[in-house]
């Protein structure tokens, strides 16, 4: 058998890694999800704290249906909301509630030693080059 190739073992370690600390992440807090957690930093990030569903799936690499899969049930118990562009009812927007904002800043905050457990500080040099990394193949936090 040929042996693998050094971007496919980095594929699969990355999806290994992620796959189990997803997992555990989501274990640790209370009903809020990987993705849900992701979805409320994104809009968080944008200019006033809103963004229209198509970029929010680009963001989170999901189709437009998956997100509005997530996107129900955190709209429910109010952790965003839904809005239609003035201009065009064809767009609509999700937007931050200040129920979700004080929901991620209470996870980042509880999260902050399980993050550095998986990537401890004293790898800062080697993390920042591993993110700038990720961004040029295509990742979206910087």
């Amino acid at each position: 058998m040929k042996s693998v190739n050094l971007s496919l073992k980095v594929f699969i370690n990355l999806s290994k890694i992620l796959t189990e600390n997803s997992r555990r992440f989501n274990g640790g807090l209370d009903g809020l999800g990987f993705n849900e957690f992701v979805i409320l930093l994104h809009l968080n990030q944008s200019p006033d704290k809103k963004i229209r569903r198509i970029d929010l799936a680009e963001k989170m690499g999901l189709t437009a249906s998956g997100v509005t899969r997530i996107l129900a049930p955190m709209e429910k118990i109010g952790l965003i909301k839904k809005e239609t562009a003035s201009r065009d009812a064809r767009v609509s927007y999700v937007t931050i509630t200040s129920s979700g904002q004080r929901n991620l800043t209470e996870t980042l905050e509880n999260t902050q030693s399980f993050f550095e457990e998986i990537f401890p500080p004293s790898k800062l040099k080697e993390l920042t080059k591993l993110s700038d990394l990720l961004i040029e193949l295509g990742g979206v936090i910087k």
